[in-house]
């Protein structure tokens, strides 16, 4: 252009015009020739690269995944389909089951963090049966633990057999003694000053057994005797021990392969969880456990238990790793699988009192609990409905501590127990309304 200005600014001659004219002519031809190249060149190395960089760059299709959760925009009706569901920010990264969903379905996570709902593979539709009930494969995976035959085999061993020694060590606090018998067998005693805590550990122990809960290792409770035959050999070290002649002790079977057992990970974080989409999700290996852990969150809730899972919970507060530590008062039985309760004392008399303090985090937990094992809620919805558990644990109380046959009337422990409060009572009536009212709410949200 500043060559053609020239041009077009030279001197008046016809002539030197006319030349210089037709000089910037040919050069315009000339770049409107390139322009034109250029934009062809450009034009078909677009088309090339439009035909050979979709098949790099957009996957192959696939057939769609099986029952894939969909829902409109609006919230509206459901339908199965390819479009995958992408639950509100609240919820994304724990994978909550929408409302209207299938309880059938189980989360998957993405790589892109987004949590679908599909169906589970075949091999994995009975972890979960009938909406939140733990099915048939997990219920066969379970240990068998202790019914109520060994309950009545353990009273009537520990009330007869003779006593060989006391021992300091292998059963916790200052007081307790592990007892070996002239057999060999052996049992942990509980001595407490404290009545309320012998009262918890024996009550919680039959309310266990009242639900059906096999974790609870068999116990009963007699009188210490000093004078009787059968402790004849241990007097010297009663005294050694402190134990004073007629105040209770709770002797517990001695278990011998116990581990440490750990709160699983799904219950460890701020948005701990275990509803039937997780158990679904959960590797097989650590169902048998989880059912477990179902248990031991109805129990403890119900008897208020504080030394237990809500230790690590209350103490994390100090210490950040509390969750990745042993769980408290809980242990593993190395040989069976079996998740054992164990120190229940704390129930249903002092875990009472402190309420309106700890209240929140059994709370919390139990909403954390969206499956169960059917005969747990079964028991639960039953002693809810009747309005009355302490008939039923009264019944048992006096059963567990009336002589056995063949035995003198000396050994009939019914009184050497205060029964469990009417207070306790009150409240343990009402944690049990709730329990049962959590399962139905579970029911219907996953039925």
């Amino acid at each position: 252009m500043p060559s053609c200005a020239l041009c077009l600014g030279a001197d008046g001659r016809d002539r030197v015009w006319a030349w210089r004219w037709r000089r910037c002519g040919d050069m315009w031809e000339v770049a409107a020739v390139r322009w034109l190249l250029l934009a062809a060149a450009a034009f078909a190395l677009g088309l090339l690269l439009g035909a050979a960089l979709p098949p790099l760059l957009v996957p192959a299709a696939s057939a769609p995944p099986p029952a894939l959760y969909a829902a409109s925009a609006g919230g509206g009706a459901t339908s199965p389909g390819r479009q995958r569901l992408r639950p509100p920010s609240s919820t994304a990264s724990s994978g909550t089951l929408p409302p209207h969903a299938p309880a059938s379905l189980i989360a998957a996570t993405g790589s892109d963090g987004a949590v679908s709902f599909v169906a589970p593979p075949p091999g994995r539709r009975t972890v979960v049966e009938d909406g939140v009930y733990w099915g048939a494969q997990v219920e066969s995976s379970l240990p068998p633990g202790y019914g109520d035959a060994d309950a009545e085999r353990w009273r009537r061993y520990a009330r007869s057999a003779p006593l060989a020694r006391l021992e300091a060590d292998g059963c916790g606090r200052t007081y307790n003694r592990l007892a070996v018998f002239a057999d060999g067998e052996r049992a942990c005693c509980r001595y407490r000053q404290n009545i309320d805590q012998l009262q918890g550990e024996v009550f919680s122990y039959l309310l266990a057994r009242e639900l059906g809960l096999p974790n609870l290792p068999p116990a009963t409770w007699q009188p210490v005797r000093a004078r009787q035959p059968r402790w004849s050999r241990v007097r010297s070290q009663l005294a050694l021990a402190q134990w004073a002649d007629g105040w209770p002790v709770v002797l517990t079977r001695f278990l011998p392969e116990l581990r440490p057992a750990h709160i699983p990970p799904l219950l460890r974080g701020p948005a701990r969880r275990l509803h039937p989409p997780d158990a679904r999700a959960a590797n097989a290996t650590d169902l048998p456990e989880l059912a477990q852990w179902s248990d031991l969150l109805v129990f403890d809730f119900l008897t208020a238990n504080l030394d237990r899972f809500i230790n690590n919970l209350y103490n994390l507060q100090w210490n950040p790793a509390m969750m990745e530590a042993p769980a408290h008062n809980l242990a593993r039985d190395s040989r069976t699988g079996l998740l054992v309760f164990l120190d229940n004392e704390s129930g249903l008399l002092h875990g009472y009192r402190l309420l309106d303090k700890y209240g929140r985090f059994h709370a919390d937990l139990l909403a954390a609990l969206c499956v169960f094992r059917r005969r747990t809620a079964d028991a639960v919805k039953r002693l809810a409905a009747s309005g009355d558990v302490g008939a039923a644990l009264e019944r048992r109380f006096r059963r567990a501590g009336s002589a056995a046959d063949g035995d003198d009337a000396e050994t009939n422990e019914v009184d050497a127990l205060p029964p469990l409060p009417e207070k306790s009572v009150q409240i343990l009536n009402e944690r049990l309304r709730l329990a049962a009212d959590h399962i139905e709410a579970c029911e219907r949200r996953y039925a």
